[in-house]
């Protein structure tokens, strides 16, 4: 019971959020990728610089995946009619108006819109609609280790393994 109360009291500030990695809308498909590859980062952030740094998309590792599928660096459409090879400005690819938390939204609220979406990472916005950071599945297994240790540490290595030989006599 307890567990559930954390769930839904702690905001999702508790859940480790990263500092978020923010690029203007003219960066380039190419600029992008070199700053996912250095940050390591699985997605950045397009904030409008004219919007007073407004999240207007995002840019995933799922995003590349499908421009490579589609033929990128070449011509790769992104559904509108846009070309879009690497010097092309990562509005023409991006997902526009992303999912995001508030950051006084509960872990539970966080959990529950990355399971029903198939988010790995969703942005974290403050109440002007600025972005603060970005909360992240390690995050939030991070933060269930913490409070549940020895349920997390005492796992066998394969919880699920079944004998493949026959026990006994």
């Amino acid at each position: 019971m307890d567990f559930q109360l954390n769930l839904d009291a702690e905001t999702v500030e508790q859940a480790y959020p990263r500092e978020p990695n923010c690029v203007d809308p003219t960066t380039t498909v190419r600029e992008v990728l070199a700053l996912m590859k250095e940050k390591k980062a699985g997605s950045i952030l397009v904030c409008d610089s004219r919007q007073e740094g407004r999240l207007v998309g995002v840019f995933t590792e799922r995003d590349a995946l499908r421009l490579m599928a589609a033929g990128f660096p070449g011509a790769a459409s992104n559904g509108h009619g846009e070309s879009a090879g690497l010097e092309a400005p990562i509005e023409q690819v991006m997902t526009p108006h992303p999912t995001t938390l508030a950051k006084s939204d509960s872990v539970a609220k966080a959990i529950t819109m990355m399971s029903a979406g198939g988010y790995r990472r969703l942005p974290v916005t403050d109440d002007s609609g600025k972005v603060v950071g970005t909360v992240e599945a390690a995050g939030i297994l991070h933060y269930l280790a913490e409070h549940f240790p020895k349920a997390v540490y005492t796992l066998p290595p394969a919880p699920h393994h079944a004998s493949q030989t026959r026990e006994g006599a």
